[in-house]
């Protein structure tokens, strides 16, 4: 045999061994890992009043757009905003993702019966996912809810502080709400008013929700197969298969 021969031989052998390499490398999942976020929603019927359904605001996603802003938001008598940025951003090599939402000079004009004046300079939720897992944070900056003054800058998740009318709960205040869902995906949602229609006395019912970011859980890394993992399948290639190909040849040799 045609020391030729030998060689596409070793070379056949060469792709056999980068087919397994590859197609070990690759990842279990095809699926990458999703974000999203943005800067308000309402759902709410104010006591005699008419439904009133808005936002998402400013919404962003991993699939684009990835990044939102918008200059205001003015609901008549149930909530103003500034300046709302949102963003929701996937790293390609590491599979990290990354969503933010960030809300400024919030009033909330609904819960003034109860509480007074309602305002917070800069709302903002972040949910981060990394190989390791997912996890979440709210900061609160300058908040002052009225009557119950001020409270944490950065909240314990799912903290819930009751809104009384006289004796009847009329709301509940969420604050760093974080719910885990059923695809392993986390959202944080940094203030989240719920109106419980409770009585004659009641301020309405719905959710008020203002800086939300959901995220995960990542994606699998980059696979073998592209950017710098092809050079790393190379390398392990080379060092399977060019030994392989040399122990043909001097077989072949030997015979000779």
């Amino acid at each position: 045999m045609k020391k030729s021969s030998l060689v596409r031989r070793g070379g056949l052998l060469a792709a056999v061994v980068a087919s397994v390499v590859l197609a070990g490398a690759a990842p279990a999942s095809a699926a990458p890992g999703d974000g999203s976020a943005y800067g308000v929603k309402v759902d709410v019927k104010l006591l005699g009043q008419e439904a009133v359904q808005a936002g998402p605001f400013a919404a962003a996603n991993t699939a684009g757009p990835t990044s939102s802003s918008l200059a205001k938001v003015d609901l008549t008598g149930i909530l103003k905003a500034g300046a709302v940025n949102t963003e929701a951003k996937r790293d390609e090599n590491s599979g990290a993702v990354t969503a933010k939402a960030s809300t400024a000079d919030v009033g909330l004009p609904l819960l003034k019966p109860a509480l007074g004046d309602v305002g917070i300079k800069l709302v903002e939720a972040v949910c981060t996912a990394t190989q390791k897992g997912v996890e979440g944070s709210t900061k609160l900056v300058g908040a002052n809810l009225g009557s119950i003054g001020a409270v944490d800058a950065a909240p314990a998740p799912n903290t819930l502080i009751k809104v009384g009318l006289g004796p009847v709960n009329v709301a509940t205040i969420i604050l760093n709400e974080q719910i885990e869902n059923k695809d392993g995906s986390l959202t944080v949602n940094a203030v989240h008013v719920k109106l419980l229609g409770a009585g004659l006395k009641a301020l309405g019912s719905g959710d008020v929700i203002v800086s939300s970011a959901t995220c995960g859980p990542a994606a699998p890394p980059m696979p073998l197969a592209s950017g710098a993992g092809l050079w790393i399948g190379l390398g392990l290639l080379g060092a399977v298969a060019v030994p392989a190909g040399t122990r043909l040849l001097r077989r072949r040799s030997a015979r000779a």
